[in-house]
């Protein structure tokens, strides 16, 4: 493809020429830098002065789909089962007991690790919240989502609020959505991402997604990057803060507690990854 300067050039020295018979190719070459301009500003993101680092690593044949991690224990979450390791030994404890289909991003609540859980890529869409005892290793449903509006890739609470994105793939992506309930599961507001955003995944989706000091920080499906967004008080489109460079390829993050930073996996390596965030000076 032509560079915008290249085309730019091209287009002025067509032009400048004299004769007319070439008006027609000139508008179009115009036609062309301007939309190349407007498809180049659009597919940029805001690029960040920081970025997630390694701070520590766990191997795991499970680390497939996402991570979590408390005080004590370290989850690897893949599509059928999530697994237990000791966080100081790293020794697998034990695996979930329980059916699942296609889990994905893991968040620690009230004492339970809650899982987003799906169908894909079956249709009609199914979603639900898979909730596992780590005393019993008991997998069990904890919500089903009536007519969702996509498939549930991450799930979380804030307040008395739960979040929830629902994914699309392929031709249909923009079809993703974030969707606010309330603690009924009444929902409350959803959210579209913008175009430049959605163009960034590919034929993807998010994969993952935590609240992090009143933004959302959300991973794609393939590429180690973070974005930091921001839901608007008003408007009904999600607003990208800056894109953050990330040690995961994609998939589901979770809040680390013992050390304020991130875990993920990087599903490749087959490794549970924790991460902190280091400032950029220059």
């Amino acid at each position: 493809m032509l560079s915008y300067h290249d085309l730019l050039s091209r287009a002025i020295g067509v032009v400048t020429m004299k004769h007319c018979r070439h008006a027609p190719r000139a508008l179009g070459l115009f036609l062309a830098c301007l939309f190349f301009l407007h498809w180049s500003h659009g597919a940029e993101l805001p690029k960040g002065r920081g970025a997630y680092v390694v701070s520590g690593s766990l191997a795991s044949p499970h680390a497939t789909q996402a991570a979590a991690a408390d005080e004590q224990f370290v989850y690897a979450v893949s599509n059928t089962h999530v697994v237990q390791y000791d966080r100081a030994s790293q020794k697998e404890l034990a695996k979930s007991t329980g059916p699942a289909e296609h889990l994905n991003s893991a968040f620690l609540w009230k004492g339970k690790v809650l899982c987003a859980h799906s169908n894909y890529p079956k249709k009609p869409h199914q979603s639900d919240i898979r909730a596992l005892d780590p005393r019993t290793m008991d997998l069990k449903v904890f919500h089903v989502f009536t007519d969702p509006p996509g498939s549930l890739t991450w799930a979380v609470r804030r307040g008395p609020h739960w979040w929830c994105h629902f994914a699309h793939y392929g031709k249909d992506h923009a079809k993703s959505v974030l969707v606010q309930y309330d603690e009924q599961w009444k929902e409350l507001g959803r959210w579209t991402y913008p175009k430049n955003l959605v163009a960034d995944w590919g034929n993807y989706s998010l994969s993952g997604g935590i609240w992090h000091e009143g933004d959302l920080l959300a991973t794609g499906h393939d590429k180690q990057m973070i974005y930091r967004l921001k839901v608007p008080e008003r408007g009904k489109e999600v607003i990208v803060l800056e894109v953050l460079s990330s040690p995961f390829p994609g998939q589901g993050i979770a809040s680390d507690p013992k050390t304020g930073g991130l875990v993920g996996i990087d599903r490749a390596k087959r490794q549970i990854l924790f991460a902190s965030f280091r400032l950029e000076t220059k």
